[in-house]
């Protein structure tokens, strides 16, 4: 059975760390890339989606509302103000040597 060495172990250590910063490198370089084309290919989706959109939105035009219809909210504000309840009470604990 053979025994690892030292001289293995810091080859390894080394290859490690040039694999590290090649990674980095390249990632460096192509990363910005990668971002552009998948930016302009999810711009290019919602051009789509919206050009479908009017689309659909000049062949079905929405049914013009009259004076009659009215759009009312109501705010959450009421009149009375929340009470406060009281639990329980107020228990002070001192500590017994």
């Amino acid at each position: 059975m053979d025994t690892a060495s030292s001289t293995g172990l810091i080859k390894t250590i080394v290859y490690l760390i040039i694999a590290y910063y090649v990674v980095k490198f390249l990632a460096r370089l192509f990363f910005p890339i990668v971002v552009r084309k998948v930016v302009s290919k999810a711009e290019e989706s919602f051009k789509q989606q919206y050009q479908s959109a009017q689309q659909n939105y000049n062949n079905n035009p929405q049914p013009n509302r009259s004076v009659k219809d009215e759009i009312i909210l109501e705010t959450g504000k009421s009149n009375n103000p929340k009470s406060t309840k009281k639990v329980g009470e107020y228990v002070d604990y001192e500590e017994i040597e």
